[in-house]
């Protein structure tokens, strides 16, 4: 739990229209803490890169002082849960998103600890053809006890709930507004279920209304909270699709079911896989090989690779993580691992030489 002063100062900055989530970021990092920041002569806030008169102006509104008080009184009137980017229960996978927001709103029984988290998104036009592959594809993971995160809304991302809930599966709705109201309102009578199976996360105050933009805005914590984004069916445009788009930037996997050319709702699938930008997903045996949940299947294979390579001590830590996580970010490495980033980067280097593990785009590590 944030002292309250803290707290006002993050909502404060969040408030401030000029000042996205990459820059507030920036400004802690540079200033030290979220409250010294209000504290700072303008004049010093100027000299930091992509501040100016405009952001300053922002910063320091009365106006959103006022505002960010009335939120305060809200989350402790309510006694909402949140988690602030700084703080070890803000989602790992989110750290490594530059954009990800400084602080995230929770409710239910949400627990990050799990690390076989994946997202379900696609059209609101779902077929019978989308349901029966999401519902199969969800019972055959159930095995590995996968988190299941979506957006709540119709079509595909309700049928990715359900099926979760229906497999005693750990669910997250990541919703494009506050806690205040649901949307689309049909779906009030899910919350129950979803709440002792999981819970919603979002980012907005409790008022914000489900605006356009803030579906765009919420895709990325869909992307980006999540090992890999799995699209089943999508249209030739859409905000799945922008959703993938989004995973691709993070250097997440992407799978996309397959359909027929000349099903509407199998164009932006076909697309995907069509442009490299999607792994082809036939069943869920795609995603168990791709995100190596298999491997803890099969120790023989692994103890048997030891006898012919010799590890030292911070070798052996990283090679069994990794045995057990499957390719994973270097700084997620080196947080779980608990090893200095300027040590890890010199014994993954004598690992690969060793021919033990593989560097993957994105600063991505992986068993060979």
């Amino acid at each position: 739990m944030l002292k309250e002063e803290k707290l006002l100062a993050i909502l404060r900055l969040q408030k401030s229209r000029a000042i996205g989530d990459v820059l507030a970021k920036k400004l802690i990092v540079k200033v030290g803490d979220v409250e010294q920041i209000f504290k700072e002569k303008s004049t010093s806030l100027l000299n930091i890169n992509g501040i100016g008169s405009h952001t300053i102006a922002h910063l320091f509104d009365k106006k959103n002082i006022e505002l960010a008080e009335q939120e305060l009184a809200y989350i402790q009137n309510n006694k909402i849960a949140y988690s602030y980017f700084l703080e070890d229960a803000y989602p790992k996978n989110l750290l490594n998103c530059i954009d990800s927001p400084i602080l995230l709103f929770k409710d239910g029984n949400i627990n990050l600890n799990n690390n076989k988290i994946i997202s379900i998104v696609g059209t609101r036009n779902m077929s019978s053809y989308g349901r029966d592959f999401c519902n199969k594809l969800i019972e055959d993971l159930a095995e590995f006890n996968p988190i299941i995160v979506s957006g709540f809304a119709y079509g595909v991302d309700i049928c990715a709930h359900k099926a979760a809930v229906k497999h005693k599966l750990q669910t997250i709705a990541v919703l494009a507004h506050g806690f205040e109201q649901i949307y689309p309102k049909v779906h009030k009578k899910y919350i129950n279920e979803v709440n002792e199976n999981g819970g919603f996360l979002t980012e907005f105050w409790h008022e914000e209304d489900p605006l356009r933009e803030n579906f765009l805005k919420r895709n990325r914590i869909v992307a980006g909270i999540s090992k890999a984004t799995i699209v089943i069916e999508s249209a030739e445009k859409g905000g799945s699709l922008v959703t993938a788009d989004i995973a691709n930037s993070y250097n997440r996997d992407v799978f996309a079911l397959p359909g027929r050319v000349t099903d509407v709702y199998s164009k932006g699938c076909n697309n995907l896989i069509k442009s490299n930008q999607a792994h082809l997903l036939t069943s869920s045996k795609d995603i168990i090989k791709m995100l190596n949940w298999d491997l803890s299947e099969k120790p023989k294979k692994a103890i048997q690779k030891q006898l012919f390579i010799e590890l030292n001590a911070g070798e052996q830590i990283i090679y069994d993580y990794l045995l057990k996580e499957g390719k994973q970010l270097l700084d997620v490495i080196a947080i779980d691992c608990n090893i200095p980033l300027f040590q890890l980067s010199s014994t993954l280097l004598q690992m690969e030489l060793k021919g033990i593990i593989n560097p993957l785009p994105g600063k991505m590590f992986e068993i060979i």
